[in-house]
């Protein structure tokens, strides 16, 4: 039997957020709809530049509203990933992995417990028939936050999906948190540094900073992409050896 609810009193004030949550991600397929345009929206170049231009100029409030903004991505299903190369940009490597490590967990955990508690139904009626899925139901039902652990180090499944998925597994909520935070920290600091280089390139090129910052910050760089794809490669086997590699071509 899944836990209930109130044996997490500690995350009893998320129930109304999660309840507005809810009611406005999946109240139908208009509404889905003007989601995934939304999501469109958000990317465009403009509305990107601006947005971080706004954040900049909030001064220190602009680490609160960076961090909310990513947790509300994280539930409605926006991308993520310009976010988190953002989060380099403004606030650099280490502020910037901190900041998006938090929110991105935190958005993670709230999609959880939408998924379990508020809109199972809808979440499986939508998924229950997909053999993925169903495949790490079983393999979660056996290892437990492990596959979780494996599954966030290589992007077998999309983010933003595959925290409410998790909703729907036998996974008790702080495993799957804990899982969760340390298998997207690789990713994490990857898409950060890509921000962090961009600026320190982009400084280099005004006279900002000098081309042995900008050299230092590359070779940083090429050993955590390095670092990143061997972990990935062990995820991906540990994967296949639990038959939860995804096969070739398949849209499921």
């Amino acid at each position: 039997m899944l836990p209930t609810i109130k044996n997490y009193p500690s995350i009893k004030f998320l129930g109304l957020f999660l309840l507005i949550a809810t009611s406005l991600f999946w109240g139908g397929e208009l509404l889905a709809q003007a989601t995934s345009e939304a999501a469109v929206e958000a990317t465009e170049p403009n509305r990107v530049e601006n947005f971080y231009a706004w954040i900049e100029g909030l001064g220190g409030a602009g680490y609160i509203v960076f961090a909310f903004s990513y947790i509300l991505a994280t539930v409605f299903f926006l991308p993520g990933s310009i976010l988190t190369i953002g989060a380099g940009l403004l606030f650099g490597v280490i502020t910037g992995s901190i900041l998006v490590s938090v929110s991105s967990v935190t958005g993670a955990a709230l999609a959880f417990l939408v998924a379990r508690y508020l809109a199972r139904e809808r979440v499986e009626k939508k998924f229950s028939k997909n053999r993925k899925f169903t495949a790490i139901d079983s393999a979660i039902g056996k290892e437990g936050w492990k596959i979780v652990l494996l599954l966030r180090l290589t992007p077998l499944l999309p983010f933003n999906v595959s925290n409410y998925l998790y909703g729907l597994t036998s996974v008790a909520f702080w495993p799957y948190v804990l899982a969760s935070w340390i298998g997207m920290i690789p990713g994490t600091i990857l898409y950060v540094y890509i921000g962090s280089l961009g600026k320190t390139a982009a400084e280099a090129a005004t006279g900002g900073a000098d081309t042995g910052k900008l050299v230092l910050n590359a070779v940083a760089f090429l050993a955590t992409i390095a670092v990143t794809v061997y972990v990935t490669k062990i995820a991906r086997k540990a994967l296949k050896d639990a038959h939860l590699e995804a096969e070739p071509n398949s849209t499921e």
